[in-house]
């Protein structure tokens, strides 16, 4: 890559479910803009994620994990939309990160191979949590295997919660985009609102906090959103789908939805840099999850 040229471009963060995309992008960015938790599909959106380079931007389009509509996932119009939303991001991007876990290829990394295959974009191939890969020499031999009979533009091993091994990547991805000025300004960090990063806040503890299927259960609206001076005043609502579920994200005596609530109030501070006053709300909506005018109304949108 010529060291003078400016190269500016969107790339698609594409993997299956809990890989690590959404750490990664968190990384190159430099700040969290997408949430993050030990689940499979925490991320629901696309997301765009915004790196800036003395040599180049890049654009990343951070999306839900590819996986089969079958299987340990619930055949329900939620994850119908969202391998909508991360096919749909593979359209007009410049090229796309692969992401995979060091030493595991199955059939969902295929699957989300030959997506990007069927797209025509160049792919860099990442394989994320090396650090986890306790012997290094087993790394050699798995990529070797998995490189065989694909064709990546480059492989990188990283740790993307470590953030090592990561100019290497920046250098492979920007050598694939186009020369042409930046999109976006240095301080800016992605194309969502405020008011979306704070209901995301709010479904990031509800994915870190509550057992095993009762996070897919839940959504989060975001019904006020004022600015008093240097105050952020918002009102988040926890939808759920049953009266049960209710009770368990509220808690003996309020004591989970005060605990939810001062994390994502916590995050809220550090991401937009001014106090916040967070109320919350726990309501039922029957079935909400399968119900794709339901979905809509609350911002599932293509």
């Amino acid at each position: 890559m010529n060291p003078s040229s400016h190269r500016a471009g969107h790339v698609a963060v594409i993997g299956r479910p809990n890989v690590g995309k959404s750490t990664l992008v968190n990384a190159l960015v430099g700040a969290k803009v997408s949430i993050t938790s030990n689940r499979p599909q925490t991320t629901r959106h696309r997301l765009l994620g915004i790196a800036t380079f003395p040599q180049g931007q890049l654009m990343l389009v951070d999306t839900p994990g590819l996986h089969r509509e079958q299987g340990r996932y619930k055949a329900s119009a939620m994850n119908r939309w969202m391998n909508r939303a991360a096919r749909g991001a593979l359209e007009g991007v410049d090229a796309a990160a692969l992401v995979i876990e060091a030493g595991r290829w199955d059939d969902e990394d295929g699957l989300a191979y030959e997506a990007l295959r069927e797209a025509g974009v160049p792919v860099v191939l990442v394989v994320n949590q090396v650090d986890r890969i306790k012997d290094k020499s087993a790394l050699l031999p798995f990529l070797a295997k998995v490189s065989e009979g694909r064709a990546f533009a480059a492989v990188h091993p990283v740790s993307a919660l470590k953030r090592k091994g990561l100019e290497a990547l920046v250098d492979s991805l920007l050598g694939l985009v186009p020369e042409q000025p930046p999109a976006y300004g240095e301080d800016e960090i992605t194309d969502k609102s405020q008011r979306f990063l704070a209901g995301e806040m709010v479904r990031e503890q509800l994915m870190r906090q509550l057992g095993a299927e009762l996070p897919y259960a839940t959504t989060v609206e975001i019904e006020q959103f004022v600015e008093e001076g240097a105050l952020l005043r918002i009102g988040a609502v926890i939808w759920v789908e049953r009266e049960g579920q209710k009770a368990i994200v509220i808690g003996k005596a309020g004591e989970r939805l005060r605990e939810i609530g001062s994390k994502a109030r916590a995050a809220m501070e550090r991401l937009f840099g001014c106090k916040v006053f967070l109320q919350t709300w726990v309501r039922v909506r029957e079935g909400w999850s399968d119900d794709e005018t339901a979905l809509r109304s609350l911002g599932y949108h293509d």
